[in-house]
């Protein structure tokens, strides 16, 4: 692909979806923007990674778990290594370590590398663990041979790494890894990079292996400067991790925030210190038909399902999109399903990332439900 002229890292995310899009290069979940695009070909550049030395010499990898490496988590456990997810969005965790079964098959194995596979075949690793990682993949919209990368814009694989340096699992010779389509390998300035941005050491594509030969530091560790309180309150392992720098005598004040009542560390209220009449009115805030504040609840419709669709094949995809509901009301008789949030503005976020979403031949139809007011 062509050199980009978008100057802002925004730009030229919107210039690769589009890309892929208009070249019909991508695969499930459609349309790519505002996610790490599953390509065509994905499964194929996955199987120059074993010919890395990296891959060789690594005991314990960890790789995203997004779609288009779903292939490349397979090489791992075929190979009969370690291997370590992040969860989807640091909401339970960091990582998990996936826990294939005795004797497991090649088919075994292969399912153990899905999502499905990985929340069913896996154990979460503590923050007190002494693992190290050997090897770490992580996915991209757009590289360059020079090693700049370009995420979807949320932060997760540079926050995920910094959590790693954090816990002592990485260090700066670590090597990344970022498998693409070779349309996402394009000219980055480097004026974009920020000093949380996380570069790769090689990138893979379906044609060719690229050593980036990448002498940027990488990041040494959580900066708290740059962490909201709004991702403090969504990601638990980051409050402990905050919670324990602090205790190291660490400057942890967070990203200045207007009128912001972010708690500080060792105050956080967990689910077992909420008093039992609060807890059980958390518990029912999913279900808007309980006549809980407005403020805790929301839906969101999805409409036009196909008549063959099954639950199972819309929860995949909520999962892909990094939508996934509290609770999910299934109604195959009338194509719909009614997905159930925290909040308006969760419902609001998943709303967006689920427009133009496909499901066999049906594009679906999606909107806010009606909150009920107290």
């Amino acid at each position: 692909m062509e050199a980009l002229t978008g100057v802002s890292k925004q730009g030229i995310r919107e210039q690769i979806w589009d890309y892929m899009e208009s070249h019909d290069l991508a695969d499930f979940p459609r349309p790519v923007h505002h996610r790490i695009p599953n390509f065509k070909g994905a499964s194929h550049a996955a199987e120059h990674f074993p010919h890395l030395h990296a891959f060789s010499v690594a005991r314990t990898i960890k790789v995203n778990p997004d779609a288009p490496q779903r292939n490349a988590r397979f090489l791992v456990l075929e190979s009969k290594k370690t291997l370590l997810v992040p969860t989807p969005r640091l909401r339970t965790g960091l990582f998990n370590k996936i826990t294939p079964p005795p004797g497991a098959t090649k088919d075994i194995l292969r399912k153990c590398a899905t999502s499905q596979g990985v929340r069913n075949f896996s154990v979460p690793v503590s923050l007190d663990s002494s693992v190290l990682v050997d090897l770490i993949v992580v996915g991209s919209v757009a590289v360059s041979e020079k090693g700049w990368r370009i995420g979807k814009g949320e932060g997760y694989a540079d926050l995920e790494y910094a959590m790693m340096v954090s816990m002592g699992a990485v260090h700066e010779g670590t090597p990344v890894v970022t498998i693409v389509h070779d349309c996402q390998v394009v000219d980055i300035p480097e004026a974009l990079l920020e000093d949380h941005d996380l570069t790769v050491d090689y990138i893979i594509t379906p044609t060719r292996v690229i050593a980036t030969g990448c002498a940027r530091p990488k990041p040494t560790g959580i900066i708290w400067s740059k962490v909201s309180c709004e991702m403090l309150t969504k990601i638990p392992v980051l409050r402990s991790l905050r919670e324990r720098e602090k205790r190291a005598g660490k400057d942890v004040a967070l990203q200045a925030e207007p009128d912001s009542q972010c708690p500080a560390p060792g105050t956080i209220r967990r689910p077992q210190d909420i008093p039992q009449s609060r807890a059980g009115a958390l518990g029912r805030s999913h279900s808007p038909l309980q006549g809980v504040d407005t403020q805790l609840a929301a839906t969101v419709r999805v409409e036009n399902l196909p008549s063959s669709a099954r639950v199972r094949e819309l929860k995949r995809a909520l999962q892909e999109l990094g939508a996934v509901p509290l609770r999910l009301t299934w109604q195959g008789p009338q194509h719909r399903a009614i997905l159930h949030y925290a909040d308006s503005a969760a419902a609001r976020q998943a709303a967006s990332r689920l427009q133009g979403l496909h499901l066999g031949a049906n594009t679906l139809r999606v909107a806010l439900g009606q909150q009920r007011d107290t």
